[in-house]
């Protein structure tokens, strides 16, 4: 679309409902703070700028959108007047003079861009306002919207609705795109004579009808436009974007054996003919390649798994943890900051931190990178076909070389060349009969408490 746009983010509201030190807008869903969704989708929308509205926390919410969009321009709403004083906020952007305003709101992280798409179209159509809406399971609270045809009459809040116009079930989720060139115009006349004293948004619809202006409603499916309000909210929209994303990826070929029981991020990525076994969890920042198996139970955060691969059950891999291609992370093995190479082996009961492990190596059970003095942290590295006994403990920094072999139950303080075999341990110390004397002295202690 060859329109410019502006995206006008509501994100002053208190949230007080739910009962929280952050401001509402910055919970999470998949990983992801509600209105980081929300500017994501304007984004894909084709959002040229934004404009974010804050209020509570509007620092944190204000570098959450730097973060995520070039140019993002902050306004403080410093009394809470109503939804049309709140986009009035952005005013100084508003007035630079984009085809299409959107307004947003912060805390509805399940509208698609592909809603918004549609709601520009029809601007670039001839309309000057455009509503998106909703056909309600349950339309009580609603406000309603009374259509023309294509046009949009008016939108009528629940409580001063007919009877025939309560049984409307056509809703209103409160975004609109405005004409760029008429929004300022349309905002500025709003006034606040109603009970509560506030500038409704949906008076902009009766003010552009009355000059002569097309008024267009689009619609959404209901389960977009829901809203975050409480905590019981919060885990119903989560809810509905696993359910969503699911089925997302089933249909782009990757195999969910009980896919009610994996949960994705807003930024997983996984490519077809991956399977993933139940009670999988993935962290944000994780990508997974073709033919890769996810086991039972295991908890994916911050890393990069190549084709072919093998991880868990029980597994845990931590921020930083790149896994190539045909490499193996078995039971009850933690990685965090380490690269695991091609055809390297970790299957079980195993801790490796701030560590390079070469490709082939093999690292035996109870292995692990004593990475961490209480001060700092210090790697460890491990060459190519290089195998670590089981029970071993590599004291970093330290460097174990291509090919060499660390005996089971060493603890390794100095570097191991290449093709080199290390022992770390004392040597063991065999004394005939000493077992008995040392049972019968165990049992008669026993005996003596009884």
């Amino acid at each position: 679309m060859t329109r410019t746009c502006l995206s006008v983010v509501l994100a002053a509201g208190e949230g007080t409902r739910m009962k929280s030190r952050r401001t509402k807008v910055l919970h999470e869903v998949a990983g992801r703070p509600l209105v980081a969704h929300v500017l994501a989708s304007a984004a894909e929308a084709g959002t040229d700028a934004v404009a974010i509205v804050v209020g509570r926390d509007a620092e944190a919410v204000a570098a959450l959108g730097r973060g995520m969009v070039d140019g993002v321009q902050c306004f403080e709403q410093t009394e809470r007047l109503g939804t049309a004083h709140a986009v009035v906020a952005a005013r100084a952007a508003i007035a630079e003079g984009y085809d299409d305003v959107l307004v947003l709101f912060g805390d509805t992280p399940l509208l698609s861009a592909a809603t918004l798409s549609e709601a520009r179209r029809q601007l670039a159509d001839g309309a000057a306002v455009c509503v998106v809406g909703f056909e309600a399971a349950d339309p009580a609270g609603y406000g309603r919207l009374l259509m023309d045809g294509a046009e949009l009459l008016a939108i009528r809040e629940d409580k001063d609705a007919t009877p025939e116009e309560r049984r409307v079930r056509l809703c209103n989720s409160g975004v609109m795109a405005l004409d760029g060139r008429r929004a300022l115009s349309l905002l500025d006349r709003v006034g606040n004579a109603n009970a509560k004293a506030e500038f409704y948004l949906t008076d902009v619809v009766e003010i552009a009808r009355a000059d002569g202006l097309g008024v267009r409603v689009v619609l959404a499916d209901e389960a977009e436009t829901l809203g975050v309000n409480t905590r019981g909210d919060l885990a119903l929209v989560e809810h509905l974007w696993q359910e969503r994303r699911r089925a997302e990826m089933m249909a782009a070929g990757v195999t969910l054996i009980a896919p009610q029981t994996v949960f994705f991020s807003a930024d997983t990525a996984i490519e077809a003919d991956v399977v993933i076994e139940p009670n999988v969890v993935f962290g944000p920042g994780v990508s997974v390649g073709s033919g890769t198996v996810i086991h039972a139970f295991s908890h994916v955060e911050g890393a990069r798994i190549g084709a072919d691969v093998a991880i868990g059950p029980y597994a845990r891999l931590r921020p930083g943890t790149d896994i190539e291609p045909k490499a193996r992370v078995g039971n009850f093995v933690e990685i965090k900051n380490t690269k695991l190479g091609t055809g390297a082996k970790v299957n079980h009961l195993t801790y490796l931190g701030d560590a390079s492990v070469g490709p082939r190596s093999n690292i035996g059970a109870g292995t692990i990178t004593c990475n961490y003095d209480g001060y700092n942290k210090y790697r460890t590295s491990i060459g190519a076909d290089a195998f670590v006994g089981s029970n071993s403990s590599l004291v970093a920094p330290v460097v174990i070389g291509d090919g060499a072999y660390v005996g089971s139950g060493s603890v390794v303080t100095e570097d191991v060349p290449d093709e080199a075999l290390a022992v770390g341990r004392a040597r063991q110390v065999t004394k005939p009969g000493r077992g008995a004397e040392i049972n019968a002295r165990n049992a008669a202690r026993k005996a003596g408490r009884t």
